[in-house]
């Protein structure tokens, strides 16, 4: 009877106990759940973070949530940091250059006026923002990838003026180099870039070679310590201007695939044997060139890589060029340019003109998160293939779509390049309407875009 009396008062106990501690998860449940909502509105994002900790010592299931708010607290005090500088330092006009026909950006930081926007690519060198991802011991700062997507956005917002040669350096150049580089070609070339100190021009395109880039047909044969380059490559965007051009040879010809007979180098522009033609491009600027190479002789050490291993190389090159980060900041100021304008031409009631510009904004937004999809595979060190594809040609149609709305608001002042009186944003209208013609053709055109996605997103066959 005892023992009996003992199972009762011991089922009584487990029962009672089991009662309080339910009452006590509801209790715990409803204060977390309390501060979780008062995170939620919050004004600040250290507001919100306060609230988040005193839930998740309710209950610990919202370090998620405050890892994610901290690091977006840290990307608002980089905001901040570049908006204070922004404001401190960046000022940018135009300027004419003496040479019939040419315009380049002139950057004023502290006083300084230099031409081919040196003045920007040093103040942002200085900082250790102009290859802000590199390693720091290769003149970045070691940023995040979501970091660097805030300045790029920052400084094409501002319009910062950032030359596309140094784009072409820091950002499709720099990672290959990195990648396959040895230690000395990195603290040579890597370096250089990340100081502002290298231009680099890429030599892939041939008269016989564009969206067919396996065709190349510029050779690198091997003798003794040296490679000795024959061949010419075309549209090659300054290198006028370049100390360097990041080529594609072939140094395989009998290779049992076009593709698996390719090399990468790294070719001092000053060596003889090179000569360039300028190409006058639609805008009346010289920014593309042939380029001939007639028994080029380079070290056998300006081999980047593996000899044969430059497809796979210059692949990674790509996709990096298409990716496109920080584009949609840009086509922001533009579209919101173009509101601005449309509100002094009385022409923002127009039911047409405003169902086009809210397509623009949608757009618009739809490429950012592209862009940030990007940025978030890089920083996860997943490399963006398709996706980079995807970002090209959504990018590009759009800066022609923006740039058709831009003309259908000014009509014909539109046309006017900006040394007119009369010209439109200082003839920003014009230059969209003929540079965004070349986009989505450098790169590889959208058709060979539009195969990267089928087969590599889709799994769609070739044939």
């Amino acid at each position: 009877r005892n023992i009996n009396r003992l199972q009762i008062d011991k089922q009584y106990l487990c029962r009672m106990v089991l009662v309080k501690y339910d009452k006590k998860s509801e209790y715990i449940d409803a204060h977390a759940q309390d501060h979780y909502e008062l995170s939620k509105a919050a004004k600040t994002t250290e507001a919100a973070i306060k609230e988040l900790k005193i839930a998740n010592k309710f209950d610990g299931k919202f370090k998620s949530e405050i890892k994610a708010k901290q690091q977006q607290l840290e990307h608002e005090k980089f905001m901040t940091t570049l908006k204070k500088y922004e404001a401190e330092h960046g000022k940018a006009k135009h300027v004419k250059v003496e040479k019939p026909g040419e315009f380049k950006l002139a950057a004023t930081f502290n006083g300084r006026k230099r031409i081919y926007y040196f003045a920007t690519n040093n103040f942002l060198a200085n900082e250790n923002w102009l290859a802000p991802s590199y390693p720091k011991q290769y003149g970045g700062s070691g940023m995040s990838h979501m970091k660097r997507l805030i300045l790029a956005e920052e400084l094409g917002y501002n319009k910062a003026p950032v030359g596309v040669e140094m784009e072409v350096a820091v950002n499709w150049v720099g990672p290959d180099l990195l990648l396959f580089g040895s230690e000395e070609q990195k603290q040579k070339y890597a370096l250089g870039i990340a100081k502002g100190d290298l231009v680099i021009c890429l030599g892939y395109s041939e008269p016989n070679a564009g969206s067919d880039l396996a065709s190349l047909q510029t050779t690198a044969v091997e003798e003794d310590d040296e490679y000795v380059i024959n061949g010419n490559k075309i549209w090659t965007s300054y290198a006028h201007y370049a100390d360097y051009c990041w080529l594609a040879a072939r140094t395989d010809p009998n290779a049992p695939r076009k593709y698996d007979g390719i090399s990468m180098f790294v070719v001092d522009m000053k060596t003889p044997g090179i000569t360039i033609h300028p190409l006058i491009n639609l805008m009346n600027r010289h920014s593309f060139n042939e380029v001939f190479f007639d028994n080029v002789r380079i070290p056998k050490e300006n081999l980047v890589g593996k000899k044969n291993n430059g497809w796979y190389e210059l692949m990674i090159a790509l996709d990096s060029e298409r990716s496109g980060i920080g584009y949609a900041a840009t086509f922001q100021r533009i579209l919101e340019e173009l509101v601005e304008y449309a509100k002094e031409r009385k022409c923002d009631k127009d039911p047409i003109i405003r169902q086009k510009l809210a397509e623009m904004a949608v757009e618009i937004e739809v490429s950012r998160m592209m862009c940030y999809r990007i940025a978030w595979m890089f920083s996860r060190d997943l490399h963006p293939s398709y996706e980079s594809s995807m970002s090209m040609v959504f990018t590009s149609e759009l800066l022609r779509r923006l740039a058709d709305v831009g003309m259908d608001i000014a009509g014909p002042y539109g046309q006017l390049e900006r040394d007119s009186k009369w010209a439109v944003l200082q003839g920003r209208i014009e230059r969209l309407c003929l540079n965004c013609l070349s986009i989505g053709v450098g790169g590889g055109s959208n058709e060979i875009q539009r195969n990267i996605i089928a087969q590599r997103g889709l799994g769609l066959p070739r044939k």
